[in-house]
Parts: structure tokens; sequence; C-alpha cells
């Protein structure tokens, strides 16, 4: 009778222990949706991931990593039968965007139609750009800071843009100055972590700015240790593996152009006090600044180019604190040679990349991913902008964003960098 006894109680206790973390699980992914494995998601090599193998048996996985990784599974065959009403509706673009912020009304959207581009072939033109970016990030030869790393190895802090759609099995890297307004709004879509008078939005444009840029509305990496404690690294693998991933990327000098101007060039009182004011002390010897961004403007006090590139080559910067996300470098925003990207867009073909993406994710059905601004940094204009900029500058310059010109495949701006 005792054994019997024992008996109950063990399988009474593992019962009770598995529902435990079944619960745990289940607030991550949602109580009405298990996500989906979307068919873009392609099979990862078997080292990709420490510890975790190809196929159903998962040997190598320590316990909780294999009971993580079956229930994961588990779910993904359940969910290919789960209807979701969201899915049966088609969101129209509307005729108009609605929108209120002064930086959005300044650039304006380009609502023509784009029907006479080139289509371009988009399977190869991934294939060729994932297999630069594996070939330079196993390249022994060219290094830059943190490439060696881990996955393991990155603070949590620095996985805060690694935005999760447990919905549709979808990892979003957003790198600022490169549409990710647009795609954050795409994310709170899929995602429905929104609502507007208790109904998820379905228009991306019909998001707010002030919203899409809140933290509190999506789920990050960086959020799960707050979750999940010591589980949420064996949770960031698990879905590393399974989930698609991707990231749009710009030309970096083009980049730094933009958020100069979107930052300096636009009154901004946040990046007048935290950023305009020290360079305009530092570099420009002004003293006694006006408080307020509109009284610095109205005086006509107002950050050059020069005065941002001085800040960003000034050694000073960095030690007293990370880069501003609006130019820190991408591959420290987005750890390309740590995470297996499945899909890399770029800005420049934004319009081609965005249609292909949504259609690869199965979610063109659900809605459209907004137009681009009419007026966007373009290229073409570097020579214009980096002409008062020193040679010595420009070459410094180069090397502290040459991994992501390398990486992403950006061509050396040859031009610039000699006289």
């Amino acid at each position: 009778m005792t054994k019997a006894r024992l008996l109950r109680l063990s399988v009474v206790l593992v019962s009770v222990f598995m529902i435990l973390l079944i619960i745990v699980y289940w607030d991550n992914v949602g109580t009405a949706h298990f996500y989906l494995h979307t068919s873009f998601s392609r099979p990862h090599s078997p080292g990709a991931i420490p510890g975790i193998t190809a196929g159903e048996d998962w040997k190598a996985l320590p316990d909780v990593d294999e009971f993580l990784a079956k229930l994961l599974s588990s779910s993904l065959k359940q969910n290919s039968s789960i209807p979701r009403k969201t899915e049966q509706l088609l969101v129209q673009g509307s005729s108009k965007p609605g929108v209120s912020n002064l930086e959005e009304n300044v650039r304006g959207y380009d609502w023509s139609t784009h029907n006479d581009r080139n289509i371009l072939d988009q399977e190869k033109l991934q294939i060729e750009r994932q297999r630069m970016l594996r070939e330079f990030c196993a390249n022994s030869s060219f290094t830059f800071p943190t490439k060696e790393r881990s996955f393991d190895d990155i603070p949590n802090y620095e996985l805060n843009h690694l935005i999760v759609d447990d919905r549709h099995g979808i990892i979003y890297c957003y790198v600022p100055k490169v549409a990710c307004t647009n795609w954050k709004r795409v994310m709170i879509v899929l995602s429905e972590s929104l609502l507007d008078q208790g109904v998820p939005y379905r228009n991306p444009l019909d998001i707010p700015r002030e919203h899409v840029h809140n933290t509190s509305t999506h789920l990050t990496f960086n959020k799960f240790w707050r979750r999940y404690g010591k589980f949420s690294r064996h949770l960031m693998k698990i879905k590393l593996k399974k989930y698609t991933k991707f990231l749009f990327v710009r030309d970096p000098f083009v980049r730094l152009i933009s958020a100069f101007r979107s930052k300096f060039e636009l009154e901004n009182e946040e990046f007048y006090r935290r950023f305009a004011v020290p360079m305009l002390k530092l570099y420009s010897n002004h003293t006694n600044l006006p408080t307020s961004v509109s009284e610095a403007f109205g005086a006509g006090l107002k950050v050059s180019f020069s005065d941002f590139i001085q800040y960003l080559l000034d050694p000073r910067t960095e030690k007293m604190a990370p880069f501003n996300e609006h130019w820190r470098q991408i591959y420290r925003l987005c750890h390309p040679c740590q995470i297996d990207y499945d899909f890399i867009g770029k800005l420049e073909t934004l319009d081609e990349d965005a249609a292909y993406l949504l259609q690869l994710l199965k979610v063109d059905r659900l809605l459209r991913f907004p137009p681009s601004y009419r007026n966007r940094t373009a290229s073409s204009w570097e020579d214009n902008w980096f002409a008062k900029i020193p040679l010595a500058w420009r070459q410094q310059l180069y090397k502290l964003y040459e991994a992501d010109f390398v990486l992403f495949g950006y061509p050396k701006p040859e031009n610039l960098l000699k006289d």
C-alpha cells in the first residue's frame, strides 16, 4: 500500500510541475493562440543553436530545454489547424495617411503606385545577401567589436530591439531610420498587442506614432528575464530556431544623414537637451544656451552636420554612454553574427522587399506595408552632405561603421574617402 501511495504521489507531483511549466509558457504565447511556424522559416544547421539538433528527438537537450522544445513542437502541430478570424480580413490601405506628427508631415508620403518598377528576383537576392553576411561573419580576417561572442554573451539590455510576434512566429529586429516606425506598426497589427476602443488595430497607419515607439507596446527579448527568469535564454533560443527572423538595413552614411535631419533639423526637445546642447558647447563654443529647442531655433542656434560627426568620432562619447539607437551601428543593434536571420531587407529596395516578405510570411492577406516617404534621404545626397567634412574625419567615420558596410553588402564610398 505504501509503495502504491508513493507512486500516486509522484505522478501527482510530476503532473503539477508540468502544468506549471505549461502555464508559464502559455502566458508567453497568449491564451487564445499558439504561434505559427511560418513556411518561410528554413531548417537551421545542427550547430546553429548549442545543444539543439534537427529533427524531433532533441536528444542533446538538457531536461528543461527538452521539455520546452517538445512543448513548442507540439504547439506548432496543433496550431496549423487553429482558425483565426483576422486572417479572413484584407486590410485596405487608407486613401491618405492619418498622421499629425511634425516629422511625418514634413516628409510626406509617397502614395504613387510602383507598377512600372522592375520586379527583383527576390529569392536570389536573399540568398546572396545571406551568403555575404555568413561569409564575413565566418571570416577570421575580418574583425569588429563583439563579433566573436556567442548569443549567451549578449547582455540582456542589448536584446531590446528584437520584437516578437508569437501569433505568427516572427521576430523583427528594428533599426531606427530604416522604416522601423512602419515595421513596428505592422508588428502591432500582427500581434494584436494594441487595441483601439477594445478592438485590435487592422490598418498600420491608424496607429498613432507615440504608441508605436512606446516600449510597453512590444514584446522584446530583453523583457523575457522579468517573465521567465532562468528559462528566458532557453525560450529565446527555441524561438530563434523556430521563428522567422528579419531585419531591414540601410547605407550607413545615408542613415546618419537621415538621423541628423530628423533629430537636429526639426525641433525635438529631448534630442536638443540630451545631445544638441552638449554638441553646441563642445564643438561650437557656445555658452548660456537657451533651455528650449524653440528658443534655440529662434536664435539660429542649431547643431551643424560637422558638429554631429565630431560627436560621433569623439572617444568621450562612448565613454559617457553607448551611441543612441538612431546612430548606433546595426551590428550592435541586431547581432547578425549571433542570430541567423531568414530575411534581410534593404531600405533602398523597401517596396519590393516588404511586399515579398509579407507574402512569404503568409500575412499579405492581413495587411499591406505602408507607403514610403516621398522625400526620403537619398544616397545621391552623400557628396553634398560630406563636402565640408575633412577627409580624415570621413575616413575615421568609415572605420567606425565599416562592419555595417561590409556585412550588408554596401560598397565602400571611395569617392568620400579619397582627395
